[in-house]
């Protein structure tokens, strides 16, 4: 009797994959992209650099949330692009039931992520694996901002025919790691030896990066039934550029690629308007800097311009080659994994108490005073967290969405393994929870693999991997 029972779940279900499927053949791909405008008001924190976040006084560029809706008659997704350094889970997943609530589509079939510009206010708590009992302003305001732009991407949806392709552009990402000759003394903010320093300048001692670059830029893009231009999603693993001038709100290269990309497919004031965007690859430890040579002076913005041309040129290089598809499957999974949250050591702990009762101590070891608050941070949260992973599918290109800011080992991994050719990984996406080193990279130290910086189990990204690589399985 079971084993009948359970025959005829597998036939029913058979059906209705097969159910969904015929739907897909025989309906229109459609669809949709729609901005929203995100940009804080004057006098909040800029964030990204340690010390007190300095106020906005100035908006350079706005900031906007990038909405794409993709529709093949049996699935619909969301994917969206967010100006921000870090957005913290819950913000977004407020958004997300926004939408949900008003249009239907569901909270898994949305994928939201953060770009990591360092020129915005921030959207996530003081502490992000411990969420405070209310939003402030500023994350109320972008919850809803980003809702209004998928519901305005819902609305725009119309039968249209994708692609997908990559270019190659070595010469604007480098490891920010370094290897440094025999002889040179490390120290993290507890006084113990690292191997690895991060941002080391042009000097004498450096010996080699301490891993390799990702320079591949995987893009989706989106046209209407008659060939007019309508979305652009990119993906590319740098961290930012930077180069701003001081105070500025700004998108940073992300936000210049948008606007660069939109002239060179002559694309400028459609209706609906047409949408670029630049999401971030595994880049958290990979910057715009060769440390091998002197870095040339720039005028405020024209490192940032200089990047976002060069990167659309080679889109667009490429985008004359691709081959078109009215109709493409598509799929997401979403699982939540359960990560333990780092602790500090014995050692680590006497330290930073050590540090904190007396005020009056100069820091001997880099960032020791903020580092030694970051210890006790780590040990009054929760033993565990559970972060949200997605793995996407739209015909044979492939997503992969982490929530961490993501090495470049694990993102040419998952490349490398994906069942999906080709595939990308969408660092900051569904929340942050600071950096993500592989094992190896942990055993070399330095800035990213810090108690405080790192926030969880040094086997952390196996784990991710590992559920990635199945959910995208199943895709297939």
């Amino acid at each position: 009797m079971h084993r009948f029972v359970f025959m005829l779940v597998a036939a029913v279900s058979l059906a209705a994959v097969s159910a969904n499927a015929e739907a897909a053949d025989e309906k229109p791909l459609l669809a949709g992209a729609a901005t929203s405008n995100i940009t804080p008001w004057l006098g909040g924190g800029l964030v990204g650099n340690f010390g007190t976040p300095p106020p906005a006084k100035y908006v350079h560029d706005e900031l906007h949330a990038r909405c794409f809706v993709l529709d093949d008659g049996a699935t619909r997704i969301a994917l969206v692009v967010v100006d921000n350094i870090y957005i913290s889970r819950e913000v977004l997943d407020e958004a997300k039931r926004q939408v949900t609530e008003a249009t239907g589509l569901p909270a898994d079939r949305m994928l939201i992520s953060g770009t990591h510009t360092h020129s915005s206010v921030s959207a996530r708590w003081p502490n992000p694996l411990q969420p405070g009992k209310e939003f402030t302003e500023y994350q109320q305001f972008v919850a809803h901002r980003i809702a209004d732009g998928v519901r305005c991407a819902i609305y725009n949806l119309q039968p249209a025919r994708i692609a997908w392709g990559t270019a190659d552009l070595p010469g604007q990402v480098f490891c920010r790691r370094w290897l440094l000759k025999p002889g040179a003394e490390l120290f993290n903010p507890f006084g113990e030896p690292d191997q690895v320093k991060m941002n080391p300048g042009n000097r004498p001692d450096l010996l080699k990066p301490a891993g390799p670059v990702d320079p591949q830029i995987a893009f989706l893009a989106i046209e209407t039934a008659d060939g007019r231009p309508l979305g652009l999603l990119a993906n590319y693993s740098l961290h930012y550029v930077g180069g701003t001038g001081p105070n500025h709100i700004s998108a940073d290269y992300f936000g210049a690629f948008a606007d660069r990309i939109q002239q060179l497919l002559g694309a400028d004031r459609l209706d609906p308007p047409f949408v670029g965007a630049m999401s971030n690859g595994t880049s958290g430890n990979i910057n715009n800097n060769d440390y091998s040579k002197p870095r040339q002076k720039r005028e405020r913005y024209e490192q940032i311009r200089l990047v976002a041309d060069q990167c659309a040129q080679a889109v667009v290089e490429q985008y004359r080659k691709l081959t078109w598809h009215d109709r493409a499957p598509l799929a997401m999974r979403q699982r939540e994994l359960e990560l333990a949250v780092r602790k500090p050591t014995p050692a680590q702990l006497e330290h930073a108490r050590g540090v904190l009762a007396d005020p009056d101590r100069r820091d001997q070891f880099p960032h020791e005073r903020s580092y030694a608050a970051r210890a006790i941070q780590q040990l009054e949260a929760p033993e565990a967290i559970r972060v949200l992973l997605q793995s996407v599918r739209i015909g044979q290109l492939g997503i992969f969405a982490i929530p961490f800011e993501v090495f470049s080992e694990i993102g040419l991994e998952l490349k490398a393994r994906s069942p999906f050719q080709p595939s990308f990984t969408i660092e900051l996406a569904n929340g942050g929870y600071g950096y993500l080193p592989t094992p190896e990279q942990h055993k070399l130290g330095g800035y990213e693999t810090w108690l405080g910086t790192n926030k969880v189990e040094e086997q952390a990204s196996v784990k991710i991997v590992d559920a990635l690589l199945e959910m995208a399985a199943e895709l297939k």
